[in-house]
C-alpha cells in the first residue's frame, strides 16, 4: 500500500506517524500497464498526496489545474501542455476537461503505459465523458476519505471474508457504543482525523461544505439560492441511510421536484453522498426500486446535524441513521480493493421488509448486512435476512446484524450477529478475530 502524509491525533495511529492507502496499490499496478491512470474522489480526501508519493520516484512533470496561471496554460494551448516524453501528473483534471483529447494524440502516438497521471474532484464536467475520450487507455481508481482500517492499520477485509468464511467467521470486540459514536463524528477526512479538538474538527467541516457549494458545486451548475442547498443538506443528513424520495425532500425545502432532482445529482458529482440502488433480482414482486443514499463521510453528516459523539448515544440521538450511514461507506470503500468483485444494494418491499446492505458477487452469490445501534440483538433483527435466505436458497451464503456488542453470535443457520468492528478488523482469511 502506498503511504500518505497525514498527523493524526486520534485512534490507534501515533501524532506524525504516515498511513497506508489501499488505493495505492491500484493505482502503482494500473501505471504499470495503463496509458492514463484517473485517481477520481471527493476533495480532501488525499489524492493530491497519494499521487505526489508516487510519482516521487519516477521523475513525473506536475501540473496543477487549480493554479490559476497553469489552468490559463491549459487553456490556450491544451496540445502542447501535455506534450512531455514522460510521466505527467495533471491534478484536478475536472478543471480543463478538453486536455482529454489532447491526451489522446499524445498516448495514441506512443501508447507506453505510466504516460498520464490524473486526479479529479467530480464525475461531470468531461470525466463522465472519459472513457469515451479514452477508450481502452485509461483505468479509473476511486480514492474515498480514509477507512476505519486505514486509520488503526488494521485489515479492512470484511467483504471478502464474508464470502469465503461465511457462517464459520468469528469476531471478538472491545469497541464500546460510545467509541463507536467517535468515530462516526470523526469519519475518515485526512484534516478531520488529524484534528483530535472536536470544536476544530468541526470548523474543517464547515469551510468543507461551504467551500464545496461555493466552488465545485456552482462550477457545475448556476445555483442562485445556496441556502436552499443547505437546508437540503441538513435534511439528508438527518435521513441518511433512508430512501432517497425526492419529492417528500422538495416539500421540507421549499423546492420543486425537479430541482431537488438536480441538487441530488450536483451533490453526488462532488463525491458529498452515494446512492445504494435498489436489488431485487426478482425474489419478490413487492420490491422496490427507489435508492436509498448516504454521505460519503459519516463527519461531514453528523457535523450539518450539530450532533457531538455524547449527544449521539442519548436515547433521543440519531445514532442508528448516522452508523448505518457509516457502515453502508465503510462497505462501499472495501469494494474498491477487495478481492471479491461484488456490488453494493439495499433490499426493500412494499411490506417494509428490507435489508440495509445487499453484497452481490458476479456469481450470484449474496451476502446479507443488517446495521443495529444497539449492543443486544433479537431474533426480530434476522426478519429482512431470513426473507433473503427463504427465497435465494444456496445462493444466499450468509446474513449478518452488525450492532455495538462484544461478541459473535449465532441466530439459526447462516444468521448471525457480530461486532461493527469487525468490518475493519477482521482479515481477508477470515477465521476468528479479536480486537484490542
Amino acid at each position: 500500500m502506498c503511504h500518505a502524509e497525514l498527523v493524526v491525533g486520534s485512534g490507534q495511529t501515533p501524532l506524525g506517524e504516515v498511513l497506508p492507502r489501499h488505493a495505492g496499490e491500484a493505482v502503482s499496478t494500473a501505471l504499470n500497464d495503463t496509458r492514463v491512470v484517473l485517481v477520481n474522489g471527493a476533495r480532501q480526501s488525499g489524492k493530491s498526496t497519494l499521487v505526489r508519493l508516487l510519482a516521487k520516484d519516477r521523475a513525473a512533470e506536475w501540473r496543477n489545474l487549480d493554479t490559476a496561471v497553469v489552468r490559463q496554460a491549459a487553456l490556450a494551448d491544451p496540445a502542447g501542455f501535455v506534450a512531455f516524453p514522460g510521466l505527467m501528473v495533471v491534478d484536478e483534471i475536472q478543471r480543463v476537461p478538453d486536455l482529454l483529447l489532447a491526451i489522446k494524440e499524445q498516448v495514441d502516438a506512443d501508447p507506453s503505459p505510466g504516460r498520464y497521471l490524473l486526479t479529479g474532484s467530480a464525475r461531470v464536467l468531461g470525466l463522465r465523458a472519459l472513457p469515451d475520450a479514452l477508450p481502452g487507455r485509461v483505468e479509473t481508481v476511486e480514492l474515498w476519505p480514509f477507512s476505519q482500517g486505514e486509520i488503526d492499520g488494521t485489515p479492512d477485509r470484511l467483504v471478502d471474508a464474508l464470502f469465503t468464511e461465511g457462517e464459520n467467521l468469528r469476531h471478538t470486540s472491545s469497541v464500546t457504543r460510545a467509541q463507536y459514536a467517535e468515530r462516526v463524528v470523526r469519519g475518515g477526512f485526512p484534516e478531520a482525523v488529524a484534528r483530535s479538538n472536536p470544536r476544530r474538527r468541526e470548523r474543517f467541516f464547515d469551510s468543507y461544505v461551504a467551500d464545496l457549494i461555493a466552488r465545485d458545486v456552482s462550477q457545475l451548475s448556476e445555483i442562485e439560492r445556496t441556502s436552499e442547498m443547505r437546508a437540503l443538506l441538513r435534511m439528508l443528513a438527518a435521513r441518511s441511510g433512508q430512501l432517497l424520495v425526492a419529492n417528500a425532500l422538495s416539500d421540507g425545502v421549499g423546492l420543486s421536484a425537479r430541482t431537488v432532482h438536480r441538487y441530488l445529482a450536483l451533490l453526488e458529482e462532488v463525491f458529498l453522498t452515494k446512492r445504494i440502488p435498489a436489488w431485487s433480482r426478482n425474489v419478490s414482486s413487492r420490491a422496490i426500486s427507489t435508492p436509498k443514499f448516504a454521505f460519503v463521510d459519516s463527519g461531514v453528516a453528523a457535523n450539518l446535524l450539530g450532533a457531538d459523539a455524547r449527544s449521539l448515544v442519548r436515547p433521543d440521538g440519531l445514532f442508528g441513521p448516522l452508523l448505518e450511514g457509516f457502515v453502508l461507506m465503510e462497505l462501499a470503500r472495501q469494494l474498491t480493493w477487495s478481492e471479491e468483485r461484488a456490488e453494493l444494494f439495499h433490499y426493500r418491499t412494499k411490506e417494509k421488509v428490507e435489508v440495509d446492505a445487499v453484497l452481490e458477487n458476479r456469481r450470484g452469490r449474496v451476502v446479507g448486512i443488517e446495521v443495529k445501534a444497539s449492543s443486544t440483538v433479537r431474533p426480530d433483527d434476522f426478519r429482512g435476512l431470513r426473507h433473503l435466505a427463504d427465497r435465494l436458497g444456496d445462493d444466499f451464503l450468509v446474513g449478518v446484524v452488525l450492532y455495538t456488542g462484544t461478541q459473535t453470535l449465532p441466530f439459526g443457520p447462516r444468521l448471525r450477529a457480530m461486532p461493527v468492528s469487525a468490518l475493519w478488523e477482521v482479515p481477508a482469511g477470515g477465521g476468528a478475530s479479536e480486537s484490542g
